[in-house]
């Protein structure tokens, strides 16, 4: 049994373990990365995009955001 997952890396291959458990001994080296490579194909199908991708450029660049909006002051933190 395995946990659902919403890490997108996880999720593709969780779909490629189900198949190529069912397959197994029929695969040689090359139909095997065929296979996995059909497999990821049809599950990318099924794939959402991100939201705020738009951000992503900022986010990189060093841009702050507080809950999801773009940040123009500075931040001051107390010492304690």
């Amino acid at each position: 049994m395995h946990l659902r997952t919403t890490n997108p890396i996880e999720s593709v291959f969780a779909t490629v373990r189900h198949r190529t458990v069912r397959t197994k001994g029929a695969l040689s080296a090359t139909t095997a990365k065929l296979m996995v490579f059909k497999l990821v194909m049809a599950a990318a199908k099924t794939w959402r995009r991100l939201k705020g991708e738009n951000q992503l450029p900022k986010l990189i660049s060093g841009v702050k955001f507080i809950d999801g909006v773009q940040s123009t002051e500075a931040v001051s933190q107390t010492v304690a």
